[in-house]
């Protein structure tokens, strides 16, 4: 839907590439990494093609949240964010084969959350939403929406898709191949 915004002619190809990074690397690298992964395994089947690739995790007390496995690992990490600030930070890579190029970049934004209930964070993880994003909210859901009150930065980045810096990286690296 976001890339749709933009206008753009787009094709979803999941990479598939393995997401476990050795060594220590802080939340921002570990997403540049993995977007630049991922880019790249998808740049490879298409070359001539400009591929945008990204990867999202929640940092909270320095601890990276990633999607939770299951329901108890979402009330944990709901139960964590209730009433805190945390940053949510998304790798952004754009990888075009062809001509040799590939950018990466990163987004911060730090979410305020309200004080949550038990039984709130209950009738969240019953509905599924949580389990297939990172921190395991969605700030564009019904219940995850409820639940900020506030942010500092892209609320797209908070989506998944930064898309100010979307917009930075293909002007100022790729104009030559979008069309305005």
């Amino acid at each position: 839907m976001l890339l749709e915004q933009f206008g753009l002619s787009f094709a979803v190809e999941p990479s598939g590439v393995d997401e476990t990074v050795g060594g220590k690397l802080s939340p921002e690298d570990l997403t540049k990494e993995l977007a630049i992964r991922k880019g790249r395994s998808v740049a490879r089947s298409h070359p001539k093609a400009l591929v945008l690739s990204a990867d999202t995790v929640v940092e909270h007390d320095e601890v990276v949240l990633n999607k939770p496995h299951d329901g108890a690992e979402a009330t944990a990490m709901l139960s964590a964010l209730s009433g805190q600030t945390h940053t949510v930070i998304t790798g952004l890579a754009l990888c075009h084969q062809a001509s040799a190029r590939t950018v990466v970049e990163a987004e911060r934004t730090r979410v305020h959350f309200a004080p949550l209930t038990s039984a709130e964070i209950k009738r969240y993880v019953a509905s599924g939403g949580p389990l297939d994003k990172a921190g395991g909210y969605g700030i564009q859901d019904a219940y995850g929406a409820r639940f900020v009150q506030g942010i500092e930065g892209d609320y797209y980045n908070v989506v998944g898709l930064p898309l100010h810096r979307l917009y930075h990286m293909l002007r100022t690296y790729f104009r030559d191949l979008i069309r305005e």
